[in-house]
């Protein structure tokens, strides 16, 4: 993949950057069984209350069946017909077709091409694409899509860009390290894929201009010091103060170095190590 930089025709074209598709598969269309149409609900919930700010427009999306579990796929082999652009995520898929006609969308991982056989389940070589148990995959292989349950579908390292390294594994639990440099602990019963996520350009694409945003249904951010104090916990004031408070929310949740993480949470005791604060240099508590 490259990426495009426009002539600065105008504000919006010169600092715009974009990833030319040349992955995709040409007058590649997906298949009408695997779109499902997105209700707009503009971040407002059954009583049309706004419970997410910033939300609201964009353009029409068909969201696409992801095949996340692979679990009654064992043993068989699949054709890649075809990678695709998703509206709804970072990652290109990649329409796979089996033997028996069915065809499933999988995420596309850097090296992928059209005619490449998959695999799924024991006995499967360790190449890319090829999904099975961390029990079976060799040691210090970058995987993504993997599960965090056995059976429960993949839920970490789904984005563009991003894999996880398969550190060790000790009896029934085997040790990975993920993209943020946290390293977790999960069943060897779990299943992943071998090799990195595609796309992995994805971070250096530039919006260029507000109009991009509201294509993808996000709305323009007003500063909290900007509002009234009726309106915001920072507002209020003559000129441009915070009111000597820290940054936080409408609500009055701190939106700087505060912890997200509930301290009593189940798979605290699967992280071995936090990640690394960006902003401070030091592990997250």
């Amino acid at each position: 993949m490259a990426i495009r930089q426009y002539k600065p025709t105008s504000a919006g074209r010169r600092a715009g950057q974009v990833i030319i598709g040349d992955d995709l598969t040409k007058g590649a269309k997906a298949p009408k069984t695997l779109l499902v149409r997105q209700k707009k609900r503009g971040g407002r919930n059954h009583h049309g209350r706004i419970t997410v700010r910033h939300r609201g427009g964009g353009h029409k999306q068909m969201y696409r069946i992801v095949d996340s579990y692979r679990s009654n796929k064992d043993g068989q082999d699949a054709t890649i017909v075809s990678i695709q652009y998703d509206p709804c995520r970072s990652a290109r898929l990649a329409l796979l077709e089996y033997a028996s006609g069915e065809k499933t969308f999988i995420l596309a991982a850097v090296g992928m091409k059209v005619g490449q056989k998959i695999f799924t389940g024991v006995g499967s070589e360790p190449v890319v694409g090829t999904s099975m148990t961390l029990e079976k995959i060799p040691l210090g292989m970058t995987i993504h899509n993997i599960e965090m349950v056995p059976g429960g579908g993949a839920k970490m390292c789904r984005a563009a860009g991003t894999g996880a390294v398969l550190n060790a594994r000790e009896k029934s639990w085997a040790q990975i390290t993920l993209p943020s440099g946290e390293v977790r602990r999960v069943p060897v019963g779990c299943k992943a894929t071998i090799g990195r996520v595609g796309n992995i350009e994805h971070n250096m694409e530039k919006i260029g201009k507000a109009g991009r945003n509201r294509w993808k249904g996000i709305r323009p951010t007003v500063r909290g010091s900007a509002m009234n104090p009726i309106s915001h916990p920072m507002g209020g004031g003559e000129g441009r103060r915070s009111g000597g408070g820290h940054p936080c929310s409408p609500s009055g949740v701190l939106a700087k170095g505060g912890k997200t993480r509930k301290p009593r949470k189940p798979s605290k005791s699967a992280i071995l190590r936090r990640r690394v604060s960006r902003r401070y240099g030091q592990q997250v508590l």
